[in-house]
């Protein structure tokens, strides 16, 4: 491992402040915090005491878990929903255990592959959408922060008082999720009260991050190897969690002077976190207890399995032991022997061959995708805590000349210290574009070409202000898909808004794509629409902006106007912006008449 990089500098903001990372997992979630002193040196810390948290094994991290009940109020939470007895006393009462929830929030695109996601997860309880679900959640991980820095820091609770109206919020998210996934976090944080719902709020106080890049940046100072960091060796990081596995690549650039880092391929996210470890083995249990008395026990048997028997398990060539009942549980037939149900361990293996599959050829579709050569894999995330998994990667991956490490002081709290490491020094530079984006425009239709034709047959040529024949859909590429782009460079693209009244002017709207397929060169939306997706409307007062009267072509009676204008494209964090500009007198501008500067956030991210 390398030395730790330079200590960080000290804050030089001119009031206190507090930043809040949530790391909201599929299966368990963490908190870590920074309070910001003016000229002092940045310190990150973990909430590590939360209600009934003794219960849980694991320093820092509670079950992400919700109980309700029939009126729909949060009755446990976190550990408090993990404790023991908990399941008799909400059968008892009537309550609704909500879990793996997270998982519901996913792309607005649904595919059959989102379908049979969510038949296997656990239901949302009636009348909760996911929305509501995850604020209840973030409101009782704001509690447990609020509770516990006002318990532990000296002064704790003037210290609150003192920050309560200047809390900046991170909170980390799989590396597939994009704008439509993050408009959703947003709704749910302002419905729990931690932002308001004013732009300013949204946009300002609340800072979305991706796990691999959350990974990333904890690792920077806590586990790359000394090679990735002298030399700019490419190095992969695998955030195995509950729900996805997200695998993102990076090197160091040396040649800035600086511990500045870049994105080196596009970045990936799979369904094989540790939970669908758990749904195989449910599977395969349901099917072996089918014509025992114990099938009834299928939900306490898988429960056990997962706290315990998948945790532990590290040889395929051992018998493997769930312990579930009593001496007096026996059904010999199916392996229930003094209340343990025996597995073989190559039974136990299968159910992990999935996931163990999904990790080894993502990092081997990284390492010929990347643009620079990749040394090292660096596994973090609870699912990483697996001795099994480990050594299948390792294994595997090893033998390509990879160097695959697992840090272990850190796999469970990679991710919110991370996060709150990239609020305060963002150290990713470059990244790699996902995929194509730009805006669709119209062409001049030409009679004589065969493909304008084909347009035609489509019913996409229509007559334009101008008087001449136009073709809609044309796609016009400003940022081409695995592009390496560095932080703040604008693409720009000139455009010309041809118009016939004047009075359009007041509410000009213009919209950026993005284009998901595999189409080198994409040109024409109606060629693959299915892979094409709004990201944005931009909306635009141009009515103070002096235009051209020109007259319509071919002696067409009658005139139409024209502005130009540009598109810009740029990132700002890990978050695709758009801005128009034009040139109001002499001064380029942007929407709402300021000067340029201001920009609206797509829906999607690179």
């Amino acid at each position: 491992m390398s030395k730790k990089p330079s200590k960080r500098s000290v804050y030089t903001g001119s009031k206190r402040r507090l930043v809040l990372a949530f790391d909201i997992g599929t299966t368990y979630s963490g908190i870590s915090y920074c309070i910001l002193d003016p000229g002092q040196v940045p310190e990150i810390k973990g909430v590590t005491r939360f209600p009934a948290h003794e219960q849980v094994n694991g320093a820092s991290k509670i079950p992400t878990i919700l109980y309700y009940d029939k009126r729909g109020n949060v009755t446990a939470a976190g550990a408090e929903a993990a404790r023991e007895g908990i399941y008799e006393i909400a059968k008892d009462e009537g309550w609704i255990k909500s879990e793996w929830f997270k998982m519901h929030i996913r792309s607005g695109r649904a595919t059959k592959s989102d379908a049979n996601i969510t038949d296997k997860l656990p239901p949302l309880p009636p009348s909760k959408s996911v929305i509501q679900v995850l604020s209840d959640f973030m409101r009782y991980l704001f509690k447990c922060a609020k509770d516990y820095i006002q318990d532990t820091h000296a002064n704790g609770r003037d210290l609150w008082e003192s920050v309560e109206t200047d809390i900046d919020y991170v909170i980390s998210h799989p590396n597939g999720w994009e704008g439509y996934q993050q408009a959703q976090m947003r709704e749910a944080a302002v419905m729990a009260g931690l932002i308001s719902d004013t732009e300013n709020d949204k946009e300002r106080k609340l800072t979305f991050l991706t796990e691999g890049e959350a990974s990333l940046h904890h690792a920077i100072r806590n586990g790359l190897p000394s090679g990735a960091l002298e030399n700019g060796e490419g190095v992969v990081i695998v955030d195995a969690g509950g729900g996805t596995v997200d695998v993102s690549a990076y090197r160091k650039q040396l040649d800035s002077g600086r511990d500045r880092f870049e994105e080196i391929a596009v970045p990936q996210c799979h369904f094989f976190g540790s939970v669908f470890v758990t749904i195989h083995a449910k599977v395969f249990m349901s099917g072996l207890l089918e014509e025992s008395d114990f099938l009834d026990d299928i939900e306490h048997i898988v429960q056990r399995f997962d706290d315990t028997t998948k945790l532990r398990f590290w040889s395929d060539k051992d018998p493997q032991y769930i312990r579930f009942g009593g001496n007096r549980d026996n059904d010999e037939s199916v392996g229930i022997k003094y209340g343990q149900l025996k597995l073989s361990g190559a039974h136990v293996a299968s159910f992990f061959e999935p996931s163990v599959r999904c990790i080894k050829n993502a990092v081997l579709q990284l390492l010929s995708a990347a643009h620079d050569p990749i040394s090292h894999v660096i596994l973090v995330g609870g699912f990483a805590s697996s001795d099994w998994l480990f050594n299948q990667v390792n294994e595997s991956l090893r033998g390509k000349g990879l160097n695959v490490i697992r840090p272990e002081s850190y796999v469970n709290k990679a991710v919110s210290d991370g996060a709150v490491s990239f609020y305060l020094r963002r150290q990713v530079r470059s990244r790699v574009s996902k995929f194509a984006y730009g805006p669709i425009f119209s062409i001049n239709y030409d009679p004589e070409n065969p493909d304008h034709r084909v347009h035609q047959q489509r019913g996409s040529v229509y007559v334009s202000a101008t008087g001449r024949k136009r073709i809609a859909g044309s796609f016009k590429v400003m940022i081409p898909k695995n592009t390496k782009i560095q932080e703040k460079k604008e693409y720009r693209l000139t455009s010309t808004y041809r118009f016939a009244s004047v009075t359009t002017l007041k509410n000009v709207r213009t919209d950026i794509w993005c284009y998901r397929g595999r189409n080198a060169n994409p040109r024409w939306k109606d060629e693959d629409r299915e892979m094409y997706s709004k990201l944005c409307q931009i909306f635009m007062d141009l009515s103070s902006l002096p235009y051209k009267t020109l007259p319509k072509v071919d002696s067409q009676a009658g005139v139409y106007y024209e502005i130009d204008y540009d598109y810009l494209l740029f990132y700002e964090g890990i978050e695709l912006k758009a801005q128009m500009a034009w040139i109001e007198n002499g001064v380029e501008k942007s929407p709402e008449g300021a000067q340029r500067g201001l920009s609206t956030t797509l829906q999607t991210e690179f």
